[in-house]
């Protein structure tokens, strides 16, 4: 690629990274049209195609990203998404298989965590949505690749709860707390948990001992307060963790 062409392939990867790619489409074809042997370019036209809801357009784009680098883990978890909206759920499964393997035959932890990334971007989306169930299982898709991800964990956690799961969703956070004790935003959530399954003892509990662990957990002290509870420990100068903040008569507000 020419000096010219990269600077321009650059502006373009800064302007998709901004949401400012309205106009790029022009400029992305005569590119990939000039240098059909990049991958990059071809995603980057579906990702634009898709945006116009050019549906087929953009799979067109992503299968050849895919063609030219079979791990391109972004180009395989776009087209999947592509195929879920044109109804094709068979082609998007298969896809999710071939993915899986050609990364294990990789062994690559890089590519394993971008795509355990990528499916917890995917379950966020589906989360503010308010699909708890799609939410869940990219979130399991994403521990499937890398069980160490305890942030994700947790998210995959407060949603079933939020789902109405709160067993499991005790089951998960434990599991965090043990892997990483310091994790004070696990042992919070672990307290939010156990208020929902009735247990407000064991709730006050792990509220008291994150606020015994970082005085500035405004959000337990905010817990316990609701509950009734000790929450005597100095107020943080700053703001503290953050919370999926209660709002009603109780820590949960029906979460």
């Amino acid at each position: 690629m020419s000096r010219e062409d990269h600077e321009a392939y650059q502006h373009l990867r800064e302007r998709f990274a901004g949401g400012e790619a309205e106009h790029a489409a022009s400029s992305l074809e005569t590119l990939a049209g000039r240098y059909p042997g990049y991958a990059d370019l071809h995603y980057l036209l579906g990702l634009l195609r898709e945006r116009e809801q050019d549906l087929d357009g953009a799979a067109s784009s992503l299968e050849r990203a895919l063609e030219l680098n079979p791990a391109y883990a972004e180009a395989g978890l776009a087209l999947q998404s592509v195929y879920e909206q044109r109804g094709q759920h068979e082609r998007s499964r298969e896809l999710a298989l071939r993915l899986q393997e050609t990364a294990a035959v990789r062994g690559d932890p890089t590519t394993r965590g971008k795509l355990a990334n990528l499916h917890a971007a995917l379950g966020d989306a589906y989360r503010d949505a308010g699909d708890l169930r799609e939410a869940i299982d990219a979130y399991r898709k994403a521990l499937d690749r890398c069980p160490g991800f305890h942030d994700i964990r947790q998210r995959l956690a407060v949603t079933l709860r939020e789902a109405g799961l709160p067993a499991r969703a005790l089951a998960e956070l434990q599991r965090v707390l043990r892997a990483n004790p310091s994790y004070l935003d696990a042992q919070v959530q672990i307290g939010l948990t156990l208020y929902t399954l009735g247990r407000t003892d064991e709730a006050r509990a792990q509220w008291d001992a994150a606020l015994e662990r970082d005085p500035s957990r405004d959000d337990a002290r905010m817990y316990l307060r609701l509950l009734g509870g000790r929450a005597d420990a100095p107020a943080a100068s700053g703001p503290g963790g953050r919370a999926d903040a209660p709002a009603g008569g109780g820590p949960d507000g029906g979460a």
